[in-house]
């Protein structure tokens, strides 16, 4: 699946939804049943799910004029989708798209 983000004046295509990253999601998940506190601040940092996006997309996101650490504080926005996808109340692919269109909202 690929996401094409466009605002006017602006395209940022080629942010593909990459396959589901579920050995990241079963650590994550077990972090949150075995130390809630832990795991909690984990989902909240987002840092485990926004790290490997950025290697898929920063390239094309830097070329449009977004930083690394803007992209990382979307993601920490984005964080109870995230819980929602660790805990299997969401699909991958509603997280994952759903994260590409609030960078989309923002790249410029």
């Amino acid at each position: 699946m690929t996401v094409c983000l466009e605002r006017p004046g602006v395209q940022v295509p080629g942010l593909s939804i990459p396959e589901e990253p579920l050995r990241l999601k079963a650590r994550v998940r077990a972090e949150l049943e075995s130390d809630p506190e832990a795991g909690d601040a984990l989902v909240r940092e987002a840092i485990f799910l926004a790290r490997p996006l950025w290697r898929r997309w920063g390239e094309e996101l830097r070329a449009r004029g977004m930083r690394r650490r803007d992209f990382f504080a979307i993601a920490r926005g984005y964080s109870q989708e995230i819980r929602l996808w660790v805990v299997g109340e969401r699909p991958w692919e509603h997280c994952a798209s759903g994260l590409a269109g609030r960078v989309r909202r923002r790249v410029g």
